[in-house]
């Protein structure tokens, strides 16, 4: 990183946030200005601070994440949020990402996953650790529709994104020019009547099209 991450954490667990202040305490990339358990009191300091992005809970004594998420990107949408939460339920994951998280991780991540989560989110890709991934793989059936029909190449494209791949790694990957990637991209969102990425791997995985690559 070209730059120290400015970091907030917003949860309702001291412990927590005790625990990832220790964590990131020696690591020169991610400084972590400040911490919060209160929903409006991280919206009080966004509003005088530039915050990079915020790690935060799923639930909060003042409300919820997902709510609080939208907040934040109406406030600042160049801040990134990426959700860690004990919570792996789908519905919840997808609401979050709706409402403009970059990533969702659980609680139970690594060390070593949530750092990498963190820079991957920063480099402007949608992340999640495996358990997320995982529980992103398994349809319900009350999500399912009809399934777009996509070419070989779409779905390579597709797999690709759920794994977070930026389009100059996809471009290289498959052999092609970052343009085609590009239109790749665009036909997806248009199959899937999707307005942006993270509403594209909520529609594909509710379809269960992400078994085989997440």
């Amino acid at each position: 990183m070209n730059k120290q991450i400015r970091l907030v954490i917003v949860d309702d667990h001291p412990i927590v946030i005790q625990g990832l202040r220790s964590v990131f305490m020696n690591n020169a990339h991610i400084s972590i200005i400040a911490d919060f358990n209160l929903g409006k009191d991280l919206t009080d300091f966004m509003a005088t601070n530039q915050v990079d992005l915020v790690l935060l809970d799923g639930m909060l004594r003042d409300g919820n994440g997902m709510d609080l998420c939208r907040k934040i990107k109406m406030i600042s949408t160049d801040t990134y949020v990426l959700a860690f939460s004990h919570s792996n339920e789908r519905s919840t994951i997808t609401q979050m990402l709706h409402n403009g998280a970059s990533g969702y991780l659980l609680k139970n991540a690594s060390v070593e996953e949530l750092t990498y989560c963190i820079y991957k989110t920063l480099n402007g890709e949608v992340t999640f650790s495996k358990a997320v991934k995982e529980a992103l793989a398994r349809p319900v059936s009350s999500d399912l529709k009809r399934v777009p029909e996509l070419t070989k190449r779409e779905k390579e494209v597709l797999g690709l994104i759920a794994e977070g791949k930026t389009t100059t790694l996809m471009a290289k990957q498959l052999f092609v020019s970052p343009l085609t990637i590009e239109s790749h991209r665009r036909n997806l969102l248009q199959k899937f009547e999707a307005k942006n990425v993270a509403s594209l791997i909520h529609l594909a995985s509710g379809q269960g099209l992400f078994r085989s690559t997440v």
